[in-house]
């Protein structure tokens, strides 16, 4: 029997569990985690979506690690079922969902581990394994009585090797998000191979779009750009166009604590603001592998008496930080394995609440920050030019009443999260309606 054909017994079933529930299909998103603190924009896509009527279930490949969660998760109400994070987590059921679906469906599991060999082969890591095996456990463990009709994941990497095998063995299509290190840190043969099987691939900037179109030439299946953007109505100016604080200034910077952020820039920067004697405080939100560097870059620097590391907050408190702020400044650049950000969502919010920005002109950036227009653009790893921006923009009243106006308005016409989430579920419905118009 084919895959599509034993997938039907799993639909009886479901449909059979489901008598008194909405005949709506089910969208079935597969995360790295959830819910992630770093990942908002995927937790008010999945509430933005929930509000326009998709029923959703979330399969997400490890528990939350953070203490508190945003607001925005509270409101969703997709049910989240979690897989087991390791081989060693609960191996026997793991083994025994597994065994049991490749007896149920033995073509389907066959043609699933020619293909994780395959993988395996080109890259030697051991995780296509865990994924195949968890995409069999999610398949014979999660899914019946689910509804789910698609598969959707975000990030191109682990998320995305689950779907692709959890699609062989159920027999439902696939599509996923691709973002930013997902994207460039991955073997491009691999990535290559999911774009082709999947059925739609959204991606976050153009930039991505023109990336993963040149990696996939003749490729069939759709890739589509679509911004994250921001919820408007949680960020909204406080405060008169061109006001500044007072001396000292107040200047923030919201980052992961990474290299891709380039915080080294942003420190040696405010070194050399501080020794042209212009005051101020900064404030820098946020936590990551480079913590302890960063902080000794900063004590080495003579930085920490005007410099607060607040960690990791959730967003009303952050919000908080924007009003009180008159410049916000993130050196992102391309780190050494090639990771790099697509448009980091604290421009956008910065920009939003009238706080004018200071970045660099990498990757996507430049679709969100117009060099003298919405914002000032420096080249990366260049602290002499951040200072003079950063200097520019605290001093020329003018130029900065200008650029907040235009950042504000750029922001409500390209990224408001109310409007750009009616084009993704237009997507997803698209993906969704070829499965049903397939079945029927």
């Amino acid at each position: 029997m084919s895959c599509a054909g034993v997938w039907r017994s799993f639909e009886m079933e479901r449909d059979n569990l489901q008598q008194n529930r909405s005949d709506a299909p089910v969208l079935g998103l597969i995360l790295k985690g959830y819910p992630r603190i770093s990942e908002t924009f995927i937790s008010n896509e999945i509430l933005g979506l929930e509000r326009l009527g998709f029923r959703i279930h979330i399969f997400s490949m490890r528990k939350p690690r953070e203490h508190f969660s945003h607001n925005s998760v509270h409101h969703i109400r997709a049910r989240a079922d979690y897989l087991p994070e390791t081989l060693t987590a609960a191996p026997l059921s793991f083994f025994t969902e597994n065994a049991i679906l490749a007896v149920q469906k033995p073509k389907c599991y066959a043609a699933a581990l020619r293909l994780a060999f395959r993988r395996y082969r080109r890259t030697r890591k051991s995780a296509t394994w865990k994924h195949l095996l968890q995409a069999g456990y999610l398949v014979k463990h999660f899914l019946p009585g689910t509804g789910v009709s698609h598969l959707h994941a975000h990030f191109a990497h682990s998320p995305t090797s689950v779907a692709m095998f959890a699609s062989l063995l159920s027999g439902l299509p696939f599509s996923f998000t691709a973002h930013a290190k997902d994207i460039y840190t991955s073997d491009p043969d691999q990535l290559r191979e999911k774009i082709i099987r999947a059925n739609l691939v959204v991606t976050c900037t153009e930039y991505n779009r023109r990336h993963l179109t040149a990696l996939s030439p003749g490729a069939r299946t759709p890739i589509r750009r679509s911004y994250h953007g921001i919820d408007m109505h949680r960020f909204s100016q406080a405060t008169s166009p061109a006001s500044i604080s007072g001396r000292p200034y107040r200047i923030l910077t919201v980052a992961r604590l990474i290299s891709k952020k380039g915080l080294p820039t942003v420190f040696l920067a405010l070194k050399r603001l501080r020794d042209q004697g212009i005051a101020f405080e900064h404030d820098l939100i946020g936590d990551g592998e480079d913590r302890a560097a960063i902080q000794a870059l900063i004590h080495q620097l003579n930085l920490h008496p005007i410099t607060r590391l607040h960690g990791t907050l959730p967003h009303h408190q952050v919000r908080e930080y924007y009003r009180r702020a008159d410049l916000f400044i993130l050196g992102c650049e391309i780190a050494p394995n090639g990771d790099r950000d697509g448009i980091p969502n604290v421009l956008i919010e910065s920009m939003a609440m009238g706080v004018p920005v200071v970045t660099t002109n990498v990757s996507a950036i430049p679709e969100l920050v117009e060099h003298g227009r919405t914002g000032l653009l420096v080249p990366p790893g260049d602290p002499d030019a951040m200072v003079q921006a950063i200097i520019t923009l605290l001093t020329d009243a003018d130029l900065r009443k200008k650029i907040i106006v235009n950042a504000q308005q750029n922001v409500r016409q390209h990224f408001d999260s109310h409007t750009l989430i009616n084009g993704l579920a237009d997507l997803y419905r698209r993906a969704m309606g070829e499965k049903r118009k397939a079945e029927r």
